[in-house]
């Protein structure tokens, strides 16, 4: 811990000794200043957070930034921050405002992120005496959270959006359209002959063509479509803004893209071929379910004309 000096009563060393222990054993990153913003004391950790060196900050060449303003440690962090102006703004908005408090989590330009604490300090008759700042890096547990989410969305061996993930987005997507006047549509994909190649080459084999179709279907899509696996091999993409004129030669391609996969079991070729259902959203469409129910009722009709084409249902 570093900080401005205090007289040295026993009791002043005790209370020192303390707050030094309590600092330097933080995860977080801590410092503190007083009503006019200058840096009473701080830990170690707080130019580990930033990586920050000792001396780098004008002043603090020992590392020590006791009885710097902290506009000197605002200058090295602003930097490091991804948004560094509503950064700076909230910084300024709470030092204007002592009965504000603040939690948030800050996106670094290296990949990092941290969260911040923030609350004033009051001394007596409530006089307001300064503000003690938290940052810990939360990055590892930010991973953690996204693999978690990820697993919880998504089908683990295609990648696709998961059943209840897909029709959530959906839902979401349907009401965006309707609001904004804007078009969607949807495509159906279900392999065909997909249990003759679990029958012949075994269900390794035919998870091995399930990931294929998958990674050439998102090869073909826009960021914001939507990819999603709702049955065993039967996949679903939501297009938001994109009509019929956009929907079926999409089909087009995803199921060329999928008949020319260049597949090898065992040395045989493993041929798939895909059958596509489009539908796109009709006044009449209250919910997913009936534009999916559209789909499905052109994907069938793909099949009964022979399997590895396209039809849609307006």
């Amino acid at each position: 811990m570093t900080s401005t000096q205090a007289p040295a009563t026993p009791e002043r060393k005790f209370e020192r000794s303390l707050l030094e222990a309590i600092l330097e054993a933080s995860p977080d990153g801590i410092f503190v200043v007083d009503d006019q913003g200058i840096i009473l004391c701080h830990n170690q950790r707080l130019l580990e957070v930033f990586g920050i060196a000792p001396g780098a900050i004008a002043g603090g060449e020992d590392g020590d930034l006791a009885g710097l303003d902290d506009q000197n440690l605002l200058t090295q962090v602003l930097p490091l921050i991804h948004e560094p102006e509503p950064f700076l703004q909230r910084v300024m908005m709470l030092y204007a405002d002592p009965l504000l408090e603040d939690h948030c989590e800050l996106e670094c330009r290296d990949g990092r992120t941290l969260e911040r604490h923030s609350r004033a300090l009051w001394g007596e008759d409530q006089c307001y005496v300064g503000r003690v700042w938290f940052f810990r890096d939360i990055t590892a547990r930010k991973r953690v959270e996204h693999a978690l989410e990820q697993l919880a969305q998504h089908d683990p061996l295609t990648g696709a959006a998961n059943r209840r993930h897909f029709f959530e987005r959906a839902a979401e997507e349907l009401a965006r359209a309707r609001r904004h006047g804007d078009a969607l549509s949807l495509v159906m994909l279900d392999l065909d002959h997909f249990k003759r190649i679990n029958d012949h080459w075994g269900h390794a084999a035919g998870d091995r063509v399930l990931q294929a179709f998958a990674a050439g279907v998102r090869s073909l899509l826009r960021r914001e479509d939507l990819f999603g696996r709702i049955g065993g091999e039967e996949f679903v993409v939501l297009l938001p803004a994109t009509g019929l004129e956009g929907a079926l030669p999409l089909a087009e391609r995803l199921r060329r893209q999928t008949e020319g996969l260049d597949l090898e079991e065992n040395g045989e070729r493993v041929s798939v071929t895909t059958s596509a259902g489009v539908a796109t959203l009709g006044a009449g469409d209250a919910s997913t379910d009936a534009l999916l129910q559209r789909a499905d009722e052109a994907l069938y009709a793909a099949k009964r004309a022979g399997r590895n084409r396209s039809f849609c249902q307006a």
